[in-house]
């Protein structure tokens, strides 16, 4: 009977000694380094420069904007001028004005837009290829050109002087983009999903709210704050729809700095601003990750 005797090899402890980078180089890698940091520095200056020029302008007279270099620090430090700003831009109807109008017109398409992308890409039937191609049409007619069309219909309808026009073109304008984006969303999804909750008897109406919805957080949040961006910031629209003074949204009462002769009082208009700027940064900020983890759900290949 012959013995077998077990001859692994157990490596020593000086195996598992880190192997220690000489001087040289830890000195290579600094510099291999030293790109990326420069690179990264100049996007923070780029993108961190106006907002401080625009912080440090809101602090100063007009006397002092205009004679003294914009890039300077403010020889006295007007922290009035955000009072004149909000008493001037009268902020808090217009910031007011602008939630009416952003906050239905974001419900309706995010809503839609996801109803309507689950339909295109989930659901099979004949044609929906064409009407995809009829929602992407939609984007590449640019707004101003149908303008003059909608305020006569809109008038004729009585309906101006309201906060609904604004609402039903931002609805309109806003869902080729959303519907487009969705259906991209719903294409990373396995349809098997959708499949077995119909055979387990899930109607399509409950597959949507009940798995769909669900499965699109990230993805809603992305195209939600894409298109809440475009509403807020938009100025024609609700310069032209607007009508009364009383309906002005944020970006339209920023006009009211302007004087009667043009002449514009800077300290208090780059406050207005400000105020305006760095709410919706705060915003971003504390969305950021969900929007990032909805552009990487997007980012399939159809």
């Amino acid at each position: 009977m012959t013995t077998t005797l077990d001859t692994t090899a157990v490596p020593s402890a000086k195996a598992f000694v880190p192997h220690r980078r000489g001087p040289a180089a830890i000195a290579l890698g600094i510099l291999r380094k030293i790109p990326t940091w420069l690179t990264i520095a100049v996007l923070v200056i780029v993108t961190a420069y106006p907002l401080f020029w625009m912080f440090i302008n809101s602090l100063k007279s007009n006397n002092e904007f205009l004679n003294n270099p914009s890039y300077t620090l403010p020889e006295n430090w007007r922290w009035d001028n955000y009072a004149v700003a909000w008493e001037t831009g009268n902020l808090a109807t217009t910031i007011t004005n602008s939630l009416i109008v952003t906050v239905p017109s974001l419900v309706f398409i995010v809503l839609l837009g996801t109803a309507a992308g689950y339909a295109l890409e989930i659901m099979v039937f004949k044609g929906r290829a064409s009407v995809l191609l009829l929602f992407l049409a939609g984007i590449m007619i640019p707004g101003q050109m149908i303008i003059l069309p909608l305020f006569n219909a809109f008038s004729k309808m009585g309906l101006s002087g309201s906060y609904l026009p604004m609402i039903l073109i931002y609805v309109a304008g806003g869902l080729p983009l959303t519907v487009f984006m969705m259906a991209t969303y719903f294409r990373a999804i396995p349809r098997e999903i959708f499949e077995a909750a119909t055979i387990d008897g899930a109607s399509m109406l409950r597959s949507f709210f009940a798995i769909g919805l669900p499965m699109m957080k990230n993805a809603i949040f992305t195209v939600a704050i894409v298109q809440f961006f475009l509403i807020w910031n938009d100025l024609l629209i609700a310069l032209v729809f607007g009508g009364k003074r009383s309906l002005n949204t944020i970006q339209v009462g920023l006009l009211n700095f302007s004087g009667e002769y043009g002449a514009i009082n800077y300290g208090p208009l780059f406050a207005a601003i400000c105020v305006t700027v760095f709410g919706i940064l705060i915003m971003y900020l504390f969305l950021n990750q969900r929007i990032m983890k909805g552009l990487a759900a997007g980012a399939v290949k159809g």
